[in-house]
């Protein structure tokens, strides 16, 4: 692999445990669900408005799954606060419905739709990166080309025919290693001589024009 690769693989952030793992992410906010309901059923007076802890699930869920996770995660809680409602008998007017309904719906919404540029711009990211690996490693090819080529046509011009024959399967062979090295870490499957029209081992490029120069 590049030298060019390492500081951007390094550079990497590590995704956090909620993206690693967003299975346990939604095990651990169907608990905070439940938790919440039953404390907000079985604990304290309706007074003592234990349903805000319903943001903890609902941010996690926002956080790990998106928009749309994020806003299901809203509406899931909107709809415990009415069970929590109806079966402690309470009652809200609209302005205590709006500051209860209201924060979650809008939490599950931003925090979904930035988890959602968030991931975008990581994949932007990578792309950017891959694409600048990919261009400095077809520079080093050009630049092998080139440098093979021209000592190639150093050792014509001397008159050292199977010298400069010499140079250029060298140079054939690192340049088709080279791009079969990209290939195989573009994710294209393995190379191997049919494919590529790499040399074998036993092979030897012909000797196009050494006769004449003879």
């Amino acid at each position: 692999m590049s030298d060019f690769a390492w500081p951007l693989r390094r550079s990497a952030p590590r995704n956090p445990w909620f993206r690693q793992h967003p299975s346990i992410a939604f095990v651990v906010a169907a608990g905070l669900y439940g938790a919440v309901l039953l404390l907000t059923l079985f604990a304290g007076t309706p007074g003592d408005d234990y349903f805000l802890l319903y943001v903890f699930p609902v941010a996690l869920i926002a956080i790990t799954f998106g928009l749309r996770a994020g806003a299901l995660a809203g509406l899931s809680a909107v709809a415990f606060v009415v069970v929590w409602v109806v079966l402690r008998d309470v009652s809200f007017s609209t302005a205590g419905w709006a500051a209860r309904v209201a924060p979650l719906l809008v939490l599950g919404l931003l925090l979904g739709r930035a988890a959602d540029r968030l991931r975008w711009a990581e994949a932007e990211r990578l792309r950017l990166e891959a694409a600048a690996l990919l261009h400095r490693e077809a520079i080093e090819i050009n630049d092998s080309l080139v440098q093979g080529m021209a000592a190639a046509r150093w050792s014509f011009q001397a008159g050292e025919v199977e010298a400069g024959l010499k140079i250029l399967d060298e140079t054939l062979n690192q340049a088709q290693e080279l791009v079969s090295d990209l290939i195989r870490r573009a994710g294209m499957g393995p190379s191997g001589p049919a494919r590529t029209g790499t040399l074998g081992s036993g092979e030897r490029r012909p000797q196009v024009g050494s006769s004449k120069h003879r």
